[in-house]
């Protein structure tokens, strides 16, 4: 097969880490050619939505995983899938990408994961649709509703709805001296909403990320721990990543959210779970196949190609 990654600069990824690469050395496992471009690389003329691509020759070493082996343009229709794996933030042009691609697909292309999807599941908002496991939330852009949300739990997060890697994330107490300027700060002068979370405690024993593939969870999640002194477990915010079995209230979860991700396209997500709440869907560019790979043994991108290959013999 012709797969065709849609990915940030190539330069700038981290085989270490990076699960776009852990895709990429699968899908050349695997014998399928494998090609990568980025949204400068998108464009509509005449109608057809065509993308100038690199194939690439993919390999195991770090120093040099790829080497570019020719350029050409096609359109999205010519690959057998095209994976959108570029980063958040969700900006303008990520909006109007997904446009484009969504475009692709009534030409024929297969877009993993679905452009609608992108726009429709927003990774914040996503939690809305499953209030059975969030955490008591507050989605609001008046400072005296968060105020009142601050007072009545006590202990609480704010977080930007377009937020990634744990910026913008603060978490305040009824009696913490900074409320006023944090509750000003996040929402100015209403003018932007906000979500507002009862914290979770468990939050000091991790931040899971839980892999949800073709609908169904994988095995083993990444508990992202803070570093001391610190609430965030993000990864990029100093957290530690330990892999471990998914628990039974974990599995739940995966389970019951995977059902309505297949219903809208999506094939790969992260669920963020703290404790037993579902805090937040990533459907952008989901991360950690790499971390839950070198501690375990268990390589996420496997099933994933799976069920890319099943997606595109359709």
């Amino acid at each position: 097969m012709k797969l065709a990654f849609l990915v940030d600069p190539l330069g700038d990824l981290k085989p270490k880490k990076d699960s776009s690469i852990a895709m990429m050395r699968e899908a050349s496992r695997r014998g399928h050619e494998v090609y990568a471009f980025e949204l400068p690389d998108m464009r509509v003329e005449e109608g057809a939505v065509l993308a100038q691509a690199k194939r690439l020759a993919v390999g195991g070493d770090d120093a040099a995983w790829y080497r570019e082996e020719a350029s050409s343009e096609a359109p999205l229709a010519f690959f057998d899938a095209v994976l959108m794996r570029k980063d958040p933030p969700f900006d303008a042009e990520y909006y109007y990408a997904t446009i484009l691609l969504e475009r692709a697909e009534a030409q024929g292309a297969r877009v993993i994961n679905a452009p609608r999807a992108l726009r429709d599941w927003n990774e914040k908002l996503a939690i809305l649709r499953f209030p059975q496991f969030a955490p008591a939330t507050l989605v609001s852009r008046d400072p005296a509703r968060v105020h009142a949300f601050v007072d009545k739990h006590a202990d609480v997060i704010l977080k930007k709805l377009d937020g990634m890697g744990g910026t913008m994330i603060f978490r305040v107490r009824a009696d913490d001296p900074n409320r006023n300027v944090i509750v000003e700060t996040m929402v100015g002068e209403a003018a932007r909403s906000i979500m507002v979370q009862k914290y979770v405690p468990a939050i000091a024993k991790g931040d899971k990320r839980v892999l949800v593939i073709d609908g169904k969870p994988f095995p083993h999640c990444l508990a992202r721990i803070p570093k001391a002194g610190e609430t965030r477990g993000n990864l990029a915010a100093g957290g530690t990543g330990v892999a471990q079995p998914l628990s039974a209230r974990d599995r739940e979860i995966g389970e019951t959210v995977g059902a309505e991700l297949v219903k809208a396209g999506i094939t790969l997500a992260g669920l963020d779970v703290i404790g037993d709440f579902l805090t937040e869907v990533n459907v952008t560019s989901p991360t950690c196949i790499v971390e839950i790979a070198q501690q375990t043994g268990e390589n996420a991108a496997k099933p994933l190609l799976d069920a890319v290959e099943r997606r595109a013999a359709r």
